[in-house]
Protein backbone atom coordinates (compact mmCIF):
# COMPACT_ATOMS: atom_id res chain seq x y z
CA UNK A 1 0.00 0.00 0.00
CA UNK A 2 1.53 3.50 -0.80
CA UNK A 3 1.74 6.01 2.26
CA UNK A 4 -0.42 8.87 2.72
CA UNK A 5 1.51 11.39 0.80
CA UNK A 6 1.60 9.38 -2.09
CA UNK A 7 -2.23 9.01 -1.93
CA UNK A 8 -2.63 13.04 -1.56
CA UNK A 9 0.11 13.77 -4.07
CA UNK A 10 -2.20 11.43 -6.76
CA UNK A 11 -5.41 12.93 -5.99
CA UNK A 12 -4.04 16.96 -6.08
CA UNK A 13 -2.25 15.83 -9.51
CA UNK A 14 -5.69 14.53 -10.42
CA UNK A 15 -7.46 17.47 -9.69
CA UNK A 16 -4.51 20.22 -10.85
CA UNK A 17 -4.70 18.13 -14.53
CA UNK A 18 -8.28 18.10 -14.08
CA UNK A 19 -8.34 21.81 -13.65
CA UNK A 20 -5.53 22.61 -16.48
CA UNK A 21 -7.42 20.87 -19.38
CA UNK A 22 -10.82 22.20 -18.36
CA UNK A 23 -9.21 25.69 -18.55
CA UNK A 24 -7.66 24.70 -22.21
CA UNK A 25 -11.42 23.10 -23.56
CA UNK A 26 -12.43 26.32 -22.22
CA UNK A 27 -10.24 28.31 -23.84
CA UNK A 28 -10.46 26.84 -27.10
CA UNK A 29 -13.95 26.36 -27.65
CA UNK A 30 -14.25 30.40 -27.12
CA UNK A 31 -11.42 30.97 -30.17
CA UNK A 32 -13.28 32.27 -32.61
CA UNK A 33 -13.16 36.08 -34.65
CA UNK A 34 -15.06 37.34 -36.75
CA UNK A 35 -13.23 39.04 -39.74
CA UNK A 36 -13.86 42.60 -41.64
CA UNK A 37 -16.33 41.39 -43.85
CA UNK A 38 -18.40 39.50 -41.57
CA UNK A 39 -17.15 36.14 -42.14
CA UNK A 40 -16.55 34.14 -38.59
CA UNK A 41 -13.36 32.07 -37.97
CA UNK A 42 -14.19 29.09 -35.20
CA UNK A 43 -11.54 26.98 -33.83
CA UNK A 44 -13.59 23.89 -35.92
CA UNK A 45 -12.45 25.41 -38.95
CA UNK A 46 -9.04 23.74 -38.50
CA UNK A 47 -8.76 20.28 -38.10
CA UNK A 48 -6.05 20.49 -35.75
CA UNK A 49 -7.58 22.37 -33.28
CA UNK A 50 -10.88 20.06 -33.42
CA UNK A 51 -8.12 17.18 -32.27
CA UNK A 52 -6.75 19.94 -29.52
CA UNK A 53 -10.22 20.08 -27.67
CA UNK A 54 -10.63 16.75 -28.35
CA UNK A 55 -7.70 15.25 -26.77
CA UNK A 56 -8.88 17.44 -23.76
CA UNK A 57 -11.56 16.65 -23.72
CA UNK A 58 -11.30 12.91 -23.38
CA UNK A 59 -8.67 13.59 -21.15
CA UNK A 60 -10.97 15.62 -19.07
CA UNK A 61 -13.30 12.48 -18.58
CA UNK A 62 -10.94 10.22 -17.81
CA UNK A 63 -9.71 12.52 -15.07
CA UNK A 64 -13.01 12.86 -14.01
CA UNK A 65 -13.70 9.50 -13.71
CA UNK A 66 -10.36 8.86 -11.62
CA UNK A 67 -11.19 11.31 -8.86
CA UNK A 68 -14.01 9.91 -7.21
CA UNK A 69 -11.41 6.67 -6.85
CA UNK A 70 -8.71 9.06 -5.76
CA UNK A 71 -10.59 10.53 -2.78
CA UNK A 72 -11.95 7.13 -1.57
CA UNK A 73 -8.14 6.12 -1.85
CA UNK A 74 -6.96 9.18 0.55
CA UNK A 75 -9.90 8.43 3.06
CA UNK A 76 -9.67 5.00 3.36
CA UNK A 77 -6.73 4.09 2.46
CA UNK A 78 -7.42 1.41 0.32
CA UNK A 79 -8.83 0.74 -3.02
CA UNK A 80 -12.65 1.10 -3.78
CA UNK A 81 -11.76 -2.07 -5.79
CA UNK A 82 -9.54 -4.74 -4.37
CA UNK A 83 -8.88 -7.20 -7.29
CA UNK A 84 -6.69 -5.56 -8.80
CA UNK A 85 -8.20 -3.95 -11.56
CA UNK A 86 -8.14 -0.28 -10.42
CA UNK A 87 -4.31 -0.68 -10.43
CA UNK A 88 -4.18 -1.92 -13.55
CA UNK A 89 -6.56 0.66 -14.95
CA UNK A 90 -4.41 3.44 -13.30
CA UNK A 91 -1.58 2.38 -14.75
CA UNK A 92 -2.12 1.49 -18.09
CA UNK A 93 -5.09 4.26 -18.55
CA UNK A 94 -2.64 7.49 -17.00
CA UNK A 95 -0.59 5.89 -20.04
CA UNK A 96 -2.61 6.16 -22.66
CA UNK A 97 -4.34 9.52 -21.26
CA UNK A 98 -0.67 10.97 -20.81
CA UNK A 99 -0.13 9.89 -24.96
CA UNK A 100 -3.07 11.31 -26.24
CA UNK A 101 -2.33 14.85 -24.48
CA UNK A 102 1.23 14.91 -25.75
CA UNK A 103 -0.36 14.32 -29.50
CA UNK A 104 -2.46 16.65 -29.16
CA UNK A 105 0.19 19.16 -27.64
CA UNK A 106 2.42 18.59 -30.93
CA UNK A 107 -0.57 18.99 -33.30
CA UNK A 108 -1.43 21.84 -31.29
CA UNK A 109 1.71 23.72 -31.65
CA UNK A 110 2.28 22.51 -34.86
CA UNK A 111 0.00 24.02 -36.77
CA UNK A 112 -0.25 27.07 -34.90
CA UNK A 113 3.41 27.95 -35.39
CA UNK A 114 3.42 26.78 -39.02
CA UNK A 115 0.66 29.17 -40.07
CA UNK A 116 2.10 32.28 -38.14
CA UNK A 117 5.53 31.04 -39.89
CA UNK A 118 3.73 30.69 -43.22
CA UNK A 119 1.36 33.45 -44.03
CA UNK A 120 2.38 36.24 -40.62
CA UNK A 121 2.22 38.78 -43.11
CA UNK A 122 -0.95 38.21 -44.47
CA UNK A 123 -3.01 37.64 -41.11
CA UNK A 124 -4.29 40.47 -40.00
CA UNK A 125 -4.58 41.31 -35.99
CA UNK A 126 -7.80 39.43 -35.27
CA UNK A 127 -6.17 36.16 -36.82
CA UNK A 128 -2.94 36.66 -35.38
CA UNK A 129 -5.08 37.11 -32.00
CA UNK A 130 -7.31 33.66 -32.54
CA UNK A 131 -3.80 31.24 -33.04
CA UNK A 132 -2.46 33.09 -29.70
CA UNK A 133 -5.52 31.81 -28.20
CA UNK A 134 -4.65 28.45 -30.22
CA UNK A 135 -1.26 28.68 -28.31
CA UNK A 136 -2.52 29.45 -24.80
CA UNK A 137 -5.39 26.26 -25.31
CA UNK A 138 -2.85 24.46 -26.36
CA UNK A 139 -0.54 25.42 -23.52
CA UNK A 140 -2.98 24.63 -20.75
CA UNK A 141 -3.04 21.03 -22.22
CA UNK A 142 0.63 20.65 -21.96
CA UNK A 143 0.46 21.25 -18.30
CA UNK A 144 -2.39 18.66 -18.42
CA UNK A 145 0.00 16.47 -19.76
CA UNK A 146 2.63 17.37 -17.32
CA UNK A 147 0.43 16.46 -14.37
CA UNK A 148 -0.60 13.23 -16.56
CA UNK A 149 3.23 12.01 -16.91
CA UNK A 150 4.03 12.78 -13.39
CA UNK A 151 0.85 10.13 -12.93
CA UNK A 152 2.23 7.46 -14.99
CA UNK A 153 5.26 7.53 -12.92
CA UNK A 154 3.51 7.41 -9.26
CA UNK A 155 1.19 4.50 -11.01
CA UNK A 156 3.67 2.69 -12.50
CA UNK A 157 5.86 2.70 -9.00
CA UNK A 158 2.30 1.70 -7.49
CA UNK A 159 2.02 -0.86 -9.74
CA UNK A 160 5.45 -2.47 -9.77
CA UNK A 161 5.49 -2.42 -6.06
CA UNK A 162 2.60 -4.59 -5.93
CA UNK A 163 2.98 -6.67 -8.41
CA UNK A 164 3.10 -10.04 -7.84
CA UNK A 165 3.58 -12.42 -10.42
CA UNK A 166 4.33 -10.40 -13.26
CA UNK A 167 6.70 -11.13 -16.49
CA UNK A 168 9.63 -10.16 -15.08
CA UNK A 169 9.26 -11.10 -11.66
Amino acid sequence: MASPSVLKTVLSLRIFTLLALAASVVLMGLNNFKDDDGSKTKFTDLIAYRYVIASGVIGFLYTLIQIPFAIYNVIKEKRWIRNGFLQEFDFYGDKVMAFLLASGVGVGFGVTFELKRAFDEVFNDKAKKFLDMGNISTGLLLVGFVFMALLTILSSNRHSSSAKNGFFN
